[in-house]
């Protein structure tokens, strides 16, 4: 399944699309939407119970922590798992773990025995759970869509979540908070994971079978004796696609460069350097959003450029860059325009990067290759944030934010140029102009032969 002759898609559908034609992707994106925004109200009220237990952002920290590491530690695991083992169950195990977890904070809540402890250790189960989840559900996408429809589903994902995560998670746990307590949302949650459980069950089982695959992922290969060999197969299909370690080694080095300072210092900016309130920096966060969500709608519409790989890089330099724009605006609108920029940007580039994975890696092996994409995205978060603090302290806010901004611009556009990886563009490249060479002999033989 090299599939690197296909040609991108085309206009032939709206993000839509994959709902109307495709009962299982309707199923699991059901749950999945349900479950985006009942995370969306859990990330308010956990916050809220933290705060409200501890009396400062220590607290919130430690849960932070306890919440990302698991995620890390297990998501090489869950990614093997993903290409052994059905995926969908996969998926309803991940959701029931994440429930469970969500249920016990209810219950100790609507007790008032909830403790910080508590918390933690739950947060950590929950963070298990997602590191299975995220590559199972990225590597079943295209078990139910090909061509043209991939590149919508990856639209609609990208119009989903900041839909759900942004705006309407938030402001239901918000409103839910204020009327029932963060005990109220915890049982929210809990309903959107069993819902997206029971979605995922009704989809007609998988027709892949499960297997262990050897070094060289053909059929018919000696299966691989255990899951550190299919770990190590799996780095070696990226080790030998540029395209692929050198996207993740860019990545890795940007988001070290900017993550950090944009979440830390972004709201500090709003707050002490603008006097903004609260409200100010939603509008920053709400113009990202909006701004996600009209790109991808423009990109499942119009369908992947020729040259998708060049595509990429490209928007995400810019995307980079424009955290630059955080440190130099002056005023809230700046800050606004900056943040569309950005996530409109980041939005047009992972689109195009998450169907390149889904047309260009082997099924048997997406799985691994998206738990090693989710571990360079969280992977090196805890170093960002550690090295915010003391690099502000040192140089200042906005110089930090503007000298991340360039320095992961830098990064990023470099990748560019390593041997190999635009590949997969001058194969693309290639396919066209045999395409238009084909066409062109048969418009030259039709008045010949009419």
């Amino acid at each position: 399944m090299d599939g690197a002759g296909a040609p991108p898609g085309g206009p032939t559908g709206s993000v839509l699309t994959p709902l109307r034609v495709a009962r299982d992707f309707r199923l699991l994106w059901s749950g999945a939407t349900a479950s985006l925004v009942g995370d969306g109200a859990f990330l308010v009220a956990l916050a809220w119970q933290v705060y409200a237990m501890s009396g400062g952002p220590g607290g919130m920290s430690l849960v932070g922590i306890a919440m990302t590491v698991p995620t890390i530690a297990f998501l090489l695991v869950g990614g093997v798992a993903s290409d052994r083992f059905e995926r969908r169950w996969l998926l309803v195990g991940a959701d029931l773990l994440r429930a469970l977890a969500v249920a016990l904070l209810a219950g100790l809540a609507i007790g008032g025995q909830l403790q910080l402890w508590h918390v933690v250790v739950l947060a950590a189960f929950y963070g298990t759970g997602s590191a299975f989840h995220a590559p199972a559900f990225d590597a079943l996408v295209p078990e139910i869509l090909q061509g043209e429809r991939l590149t919508q589903a990856n639209a609609l994902d990208q119009l989903i979540r900041p839909l759900a995560l942004r705006l309407a998670g938030p402001a239901l746990g918000g409103v839910i908070v204020g009327i029932a307590g963060a005990a109220g949302v915890f049982l929210l949650d809990c309903a959107t994971f069993l819902a997206a459980a029971g979605t995922v069950l009704m989809m007609a089982p998988g027709t892949r079978e499960a297997t262990r695959v050897g070094d060289s992922a053909e059929p018919g290969d000696t299966p691989a004796p255990s899951m550190l060999a299919d770990l190590r197969t799996g780095w070696r299909f990226v080790r030998g696609h540029a395209w692929l370690w050198a996207t993740f080694a860019s990545a890795a080095v940007a988001y070290l460069l900017f993550m950090g300072p944009v979440e830390v210092l972004l709201p500090w900016i709003v707050k002490t350097g603008m006097g903004g309130s609260a409200f100010d920096l939603g509008l920053v966060f709400a113009a990202g959003g909006l701004a996600s969500m009209a790109t991808a709608l423009g990109v499942g519409k119009l369908g992947l450029p020729r040259r998708g790989i060049t595509y990429m890089l490209v928007a995400w330099t810019l995307a980079t860059l424009a955290v630059a724009g955080y440190g130099a605006a002056t005023a809230i609108w700046q800050l606004m325009l900056a943040s569309a920029a950005f996530n409109a940007l980041e939005t047009a580039g992972t689109i195009v990067w998450a169907t390149t994975k889904q047309r260009h890696v082997p099924s048997q092996l997406l799985g691994r290759v998206s738990s090693l994409d989710w571990l360079i995205s969280v992977g090196l978060l805890p170093l960002s944030f550690a090295l915010t603090g003391p690099v502000s302290g040192a140089i200042g806010a906005r110089a930090t934010l503007v000298g991340a901004g360039i320095l992961g611009a830098v990064v990023t556009l470099a990748a560019l140029y390593v041997p190999g990886m635009r590949v997969l563009d001058d194969r693309a490249e290639a396919a066209h102009r045999r395409r238009l060479a084909v066409e062109r002999r048969l418009a030259a033989a039709a008045p010949a032969t009419s």
